[in-house]
């Protein structure tokens, strides 16, 4: 049974750093997208950044435009993880972030934004920026 497991949400005041850590079990993702999505209160759900694998240890990395220049998404193909480092946040960053992965490697561009793209979702955790 494939479950992802997210880590490190909290609290911080707005220019603060959070990272967030997912970790799969279940399955290996190496060769296969994984990402972050978000749900802010009252909001839809909404693509934050995603990776797909390139060969060897090279990931393709994609970002939503509100988040580029300040979050990185990295992958650690041994450990079977993903993380989100989050810098300079702000309160429109507060949102629950939810770990994804995909059983299909041939994402592209078009498709990573979708949330019909990923298979396995995580349960969330709460990030909360405060102003």
């Amino acid at each position: 049974q494939v479950q992802l497991v997210e880590s490190g949400g909290g609290l911080v005041q707005t220019g603060g750093s959070l990272r967030l850590s997912c970790a799969a079990s279940g399955r290996s993702f190496r060769d296969y997208p994984m990402g972050w999505f978000r749900q802010a209160p009252g909001k839809e759900r909404e693509f934050v950044a995603t990776t797909r694998w390139i060969g060897g240890a090279a990931y393709q990395k994609w970002y939503t435009n509100s988040v580029k220049g300040r979050f990185t998404i990295s992958r650690d193909a041994a450990e079977n993880t993903v993380s989100l480092q989050m810098n300079n946040l702000k309160p429109d960053d507060t949102a629950v972030y939810y770990c994804v992965a995909s059983s299909t490697r041939g994402l592209i561009l078009s498709s990573a934004s979708n949330s019909g793209s990923y298979d396995y979702w995580g349960q969330g955790t709460q990030v909360t920026v405060s102003s």
